[in-house]
């Protein structure tokens, strides 16, 4: 009833359950729910899933209740790409499970922790040729639910979501318009979030804000939200690709632009980064060279996949994690006579 349901009401851009192009590991269907509900429902039980709650958006260990983690940033994306979704009678559901398991890849410390591991992976080139340039969350994301979770398993989820999950940032386009939805609704998540929690932490006001994109977008948060799911909607409307009419994205460039410079590079909520790249970098190199301290399910089967199974421990660590196994390995126990 469902996957008819589907074929009645949605638009024919939508892409249908029915027409996904399937799992690595062939399922038998499930009588309630669609494929693509299915892999929500993975995403949302999984231990990754789970750990976005503790790990870093952009404001480092904050003192307040208030200010975003990866968790809720997660849960604002999927709330703006659904209200879009069902707007222009796509797939709300492959919309849904693209959003929630976006960022399923990302490091603790925020892209703090992806920078680090970065610069470590460029240390080791020469002794390791074939690890990775860099780290990259997206597709982090996407070796996280193909092969970490579920004891190493993966989740076996469908190609569309694992599309729209690996392109969800970057030049290269989700194949999908739920895809496509999600790709900017992050960006419409965490611009305007972002600006929230600088003005919550007194780095700035709105009226610092650049006044030309302002103008456009409008001037308080829900405002600009709303505006900005108004205009994706307008000017994706009959069209084969989900975008924003020009000045609206030209506005949100100039205001992505903005928090670079005020917030992202150099501001007082950057004060701790180094020290967070420090215990990424150095909890890399200890298990460099202390590989079988890892859980048994991230030792290498040969040295050069070694690289990758340590990016794939310390990635997976939330931020306390992290620090509880930095003060383990590095601060001297108290000694007690």
């Amino acid at each position: 009833m469902l996957e008819e349901n589907e074929k009645r009401f949605l638009s024919a851009h939508a892409q249908f359950s029915v027409n996904s192009k399937g799992r690595k590991f062939p399922l038998k269907p499930c009588l309630l729910r669609t494929e693509f509900q299915r892999d929500r429902d993975r995403i949302i039980h999984s231990k990754s899933f789970r750990r976005l709650s503790h790990k870093t958006q952009v404001f480092l260990a904050p003192e307040g209740d208030h200010y975003r983690n990866r968790l809720t940033h997660t849960l604002e994306v999927t709330q703006i790409s659904r209200t879009i979704a069902r707007v222009l009678r796509l797939n709300e559901d492959l919309t849904e499970a693209i959003a929630l398991g976006h960022d399923l890849g990302h490091t603790p410390f925020g892209h703090t922790g992806e920078d680090a591991l970065t610069e470590c992976l460029q240390k080791i080139k020469k002794d390791f040729k074939d690890a990775p340039e860099s780290f990259e969350h997206n597709k982090q994301s996407l070796r996280v639910v193909d092969y970490l979770e579920y004891e190493g398993k993966g989740l076996n989820l469908t190609w569309e979501v694992r599309d729209g999950i690996l392109n969800h940032t970057g030049d290269n386009l989700p194949s999908t318009l739920e895809g496509q939805i999600v790709k900017i609704a992050d960006r419409i998540a965490y611009i305007n979030h972002d600006i929230d929690d600088a003005i919550r932490a007194g780095m700035m006001s709105e009226e610092d804000l650049p006044s030309d994109s302002i103008k456009t977008l409008g001037k308080h948060h829900g405002i600009r939200i709303n505006n900005m799911v108004f205009n994706m909607v307008e000017a994706s409307k009959g069209g084969e690709q989900i975008q924003l009419s020009d000045d609206f994205a030209e506005a949100m460039n100039e205001l992505r632009n903005f928090l670079f410079e005020k917030i992202y590079i150099n501001s007082a909520a950057k004060i701790e980064e180094p020290k967070a790249k420090k215990i990424v970098e150095m909890l890399f190199f200890y298990y460099l060279d202390h590989p079988l301290e890892m859980p048994e399910e991230f030792h290498s089967k040969n040295g050069d996949e070694l690289p990758v199974k340590i990016c794939d421990y310390v990635a997976g660590m939330t931020d306390r994690y992290a620090l509880g196994r930095f003060g383990k390995l590095f601060m001297p126990k108290v000694w007690m006579s």
